[in-house]
Parts: structure tokens; sequence; C-alpha cells
């Protein structure tokens, strides 16, 4: 960003309010471990040569951010930038000044960062970080799913449904879309994610959500076998599954709907990363056809979750924190 200044600018440093916005995008710009992210990135991003020449890695990572935050589409993005003074401000960019990304600058930065798996390795610094400063602990995983609804209508381009994406039943009400699973610690922090078709058994996954260092597994009656508890316990593994009637005609005892909701109470904590993500950044809905593309939006999604989830001991000693 230059010196030179808008009047829009110089009017805005002039007001008197911080916004909730202003102290949100203050907040997390603070807490993004933004030198380890630029790293890992700036191998696979275009360098300067005779072409036309790459915009500020920063800018665009930046932009990317913004849009997990704010649910914004490639189009919406870049009108993001012009018509926001506090969104120009978090991206380093000035309008008497700097170039703000057009929408296909910004489609192919997203295409990089999954063409190359980065939003997993993202994924996985931040997580490598809050690890070493014990804010991510491996005692004990609780995992989880939710259902990301996808468009079920065929008055599209292709007059198809997106083929990756199923439909399943939920109580008495049914749905077309994906899932995403997730392993999180006893505090709701995720440490893995997948991602499936609507239609996949939530324990299919267990597998795939576990570090391997748990001491405890928690999660809903979706999960619960009987001979996983018997290998998971042989393994040392405390098995805190919430116990599932074996059917009508054999509903569970008082004992065990006691226990089931005393299981709960810690089991609740991996909802709040599924609140974040789909009811505050509006990941409720795919924007994206295809598995890959959505599990990647889910992977940089999470990762700022977890920072969202920490950011208090994470900021500077004096700073306001986000009300």
């Amino acid at each position: 960003m230059g010196e030179q200044r808008t009047f829009a600018s110089v009017a805005w440093h002039q007001k008197g309010k911080i916004t909730r916005r202003e102290r949100f995008l203050a907040e997390m710009d603070a807490v993004i471990p933004w030198a380890r992210l630029l790293a890992l990135i700036a191998p696979h991003y275009p360098q300067a040569g005779n072409g036309r020449q790459p915009l500020g890695l920063e800018k665009m990572l930046r932009i990317y951010f913004l849009q997990q935050w704010f649910n914004l589409s490639d189009p919406q993005a870049e009108d993001a930038i012009y018509d926001s003074e506090a969104m120009r401000r978090f991206t380093r960019v000035e309008l008497g000044d700097d170039v703000v990304p057009d929408e296909t600058t910004i489609l192919r930065f997203r295409h990089l960062l999954a063409q190359h798996q980065l939003t997993a390795t993202m994924f996985a610094a931040i997580n490598g970080l809050l690890t070493a400063k014990r804010l991510l602990l491996k005692a004990g995983t609780i995992v989880d799913a939710t259902i990301i609804a996808a468009p079920s209508s065929t008055k599209n381009a292709s007059k198809t449904r997106d083929p990756e994406m199923k439909q399943t039943k939920k109580g008495k009400q049914w749905y077309f879309g994906m899932k995403l699973h997730i392993g999180t610690d006893r505090k709701g922090r995720v440490h893995h994610v997948t991602a499936t078709a609507a239609s996949a058994a939530d324990i299919t996954q267990v597998p795939t959500l576990l570090h391997g260092d748990e001491q405890v597994l928690d999660g809903d009656q979706a999960y619960w076998k009987e001979a996983d508890r018997q290998a998971y316990e042989a393994r040392g593994v405390r098995y805190r599954v919430n116990r599932r009637p074996r059917g009508k005609a054999h509903p569970l005892s008082e004992r065990w709907r006691k226990i089931n909701r005393a299981r709960s109470r810690t089991r609740a904590r991996c909802e709040h990363p599924f609140h974040v993500v789909k009811r505050l950044w509006g990941f409720a809905k795919v924007r994206y056809r295809g598995l890959a593309k959505n599990l990647a939006r889910a992977q940089t999604m999470f990762a700022l979750a977890n920072l969202y989830a920490v950011r208090r001991q994470l900021l500077p000693a004096g700073a306001a924190p986000y009300l």
C-alpha cells in the first residue's frame, strides 16, 4: 500500500466508532501466522517475468480469507474491496495507489491453492502452531458430522445435479448435499476434517478423524458399535460414545440414558466449530461442484475457526477482544 490516500480513506481514519467488522478483522490479522502461511504458498505462486505481472501474494491470501469469513463468491469479493474501507484496510489496498484484483485473478488464486493442496497444508501448519502453544490437545478426540446442502435442481447449464452429492434422511427430513466430518480435541478445536456425500454413514469416517494418540473417544449414537468399543478399549482408549439402543423392543435403561446425557455435555463442544463455520461465516450450502473444492474450502474455514476460538490467548497483551 502506498502513501497516497483517497478522501474516503482520510474520512475513515477520522471517524469516531470502531465497528464490529473492523475489530474482528483487526483481531484475525493479529493472530494469523502470515509469515508461515506465505512461505508455504510462495514456491507455487507465479513469479514475475515478461508477461502479466502477478499481484502480491499476501494481498491475494488476505482476499481469500475475506471470502471465507463473509461467504463471498469471486465477483462478490472483487466488489467488496471497492465497497468496504474496512476490507481494503485488511487487504492492504489503497484505491488511489494499488490494483484491485479482478474476479478472474481471485478465481485463479483459489484454484492454485486447491491444485497444490495448499489448504490442507495451511490447516496442518495452523494446527501445528496451536499444538506448540498447547492450545490444541491430543488427550482425546470428539467426532461429529454435519450436512452441507447442495442445489437439488437440474435447472442449470448441464441439466444435472452434482454427481458427487447424494441425499440422506435425518429424522423425518430428506437432505441433498455432502457431509463434513470432523475430529476435534476435547475443547472443540478441529484437528481432522474429511468430506463425503451426504449418504455416507458417519461411523465409516472415524479412522480418518483420529490422530492415533487418543486416550478418550467421544461421539454421538451414530458412532456406537460394540465391536469398535471392544477394539478401542483393548488399545487403552476410553470409549465414551453415546450408547445406542438395540431396537424399539430393547430401549436404553434409565442408567444408560443418564450416562449418555453426561457424555453429551463433553461431546457438545464439537458443535462450536460447526456454529462458527455454518452460522457465523455462512458455509451452510456448497458453493462449488464436487467434493474436492468444498473440502478445500472447509479446510481453510476450520483452520481459521481454530484461530478464532483461541484468539484471546493469541492476541498481544492489552488488545481488546472482539465483542
